[in-house]
């Protein structure tokens, strides 16, 4: 495999960045590969060959992480944490978060209060998910 150069690297950072920063709009894999310069479909593979994952994987993980944060932090119906992040399917956002967390939302928040008490008591601040892994039964 073919190693990157400098300035596809540089681009391809700076296309990441726009999706970390507007990870809760609705973007395609046309205007992430605009920011990058490269065509959509060069543009998946080099993003793949330079972060190990598509952008959607990318994306994902970021809502997703959000999510998490949301759910252990504020009062907000799952519903609403469901939009706030991005989606826009209730269903595809507890399938997604059930994949990559393991539980459904509720059952993370469930699960959340369980193990550090109830966010009312205190502000949570991020808990990096191996943490959470480690101290919460599979």
């Amino acid at each position: 495999m073919a190693v990157l150069d400098h300035d596809t690297f540089v681009r391809l950072c700076r296309s990441r960045d726009f999706i970390a920063a507007s990870f809760t709009e609705h973007i395609t894999l046309e205007a992430a590969s605009q920011c990058a310069h490269i065509s959509p479909f060069h543009y998946h593979r080099l993003f793949v060959r330079a972060f190990g994952q598509t952008p959607h994987e990318f994306l994902t993980q970021l809502r997703i992480d959000e999510a998490k944060r949301l759910l252990a932090q504020e009062n907000q119906s799952v519903t609403e944490i469901c939009f706030s992040v991005g989606y826009s399917s209730l269903g595809t956002f507890s399938t997604r978060f059930h994949g990559l967390a393991g539980r459904s939302p509720s059952e993370y928040r469930r699960e959340m209060c369980r193990v550090f008490g109830s966010p009312r008591v205190w502000r949570m601040q991020f808990i990096p998910g191996c943490f959470v892994h480690f101290f919460t039964p599979a």
